[in-house]
């Protein structure tokens, strides 16, 4: 039996452990009740993390595929970066996927000698952990750049409440074109 096989028959209990240690990475009260709110829809972040770490396991034990696994990453990763997770804990959750085959199938690897398979996975997790942090910083990006937006909308809006800001005709425009500009006021 190879280190596939073990990570294939021992799944359920892999994935579990995995979910656990990842919400453990929460407060105490959130942690519980991500664990135990089983109603996705009372409980999204649990079920989003739920869910993808099942998709997102198949497909590191079946070999990274990039394409396939950028939506498990990306479900995960926006809440990370939503949350305001700094990048290292954004991408932590990876490398607790070492932490628990290690506990659940060390015994197994040493007995069967698979230590060599046992570190090519843990290196294709460790590329798993990069493309995480590319993720994350993608989606902060954005979040920034929504906020960005958001105080340019705010700032334009008092300055019009203020009367700071006027409606001009260009003066290259058609007299009859209904082209107006913003201009603040000084």
């Amino acid at each position: 039996m190879n280190l596939k096989d073990l990570l294939l028959d021992k799944k359920s209990a892999i994935i579990k452990k995995w979910f656990d240690a990842i919400t453990d990475s929460y407060p105490s009260d959130t942690s519980n009740f991500l664990k135990k709110q089983k109603d996705r829809f009372l409980n999204p972040v649990g079920s989003i993390l739920s869910e993808n770490i099942h998709g997102l396991y198949e497909e590191i034990v079946h070999g990274i595929d990039s394409e396939k696994l950028f939506p498990y990453l990306d479900d995960i990763i926006k809440i990370k970066a939503v949350q305001d997770f700094s990048p290292s804990q954004a991408v932590s959750f990876v490398f607790l996927l070492k932490q628990v085959v290690r506990e659940e199938l060390g015994k197994e690897i040493k007995k069967r000698h698979l230590s060599e398979e046992l570190t090519s996975f843990e290196s294709r997790l460790d590329n798993l952990a990069l493309l995480c942090f590319d993720v994350y910083m993608k989606c902060r990006e954005k979040i920034y750049e929504i906020k960005t937006d958001e105080v340019k909308r705010m700032t334009f809006r008092l300055l019009q409440r203020a009367n700071l800001i006027c409606e001009i005709q260009e003066p290259d425009a058609d007299p009859g074109a209904e082209v107006l500009t913003q201009k603040i006021k000084g």
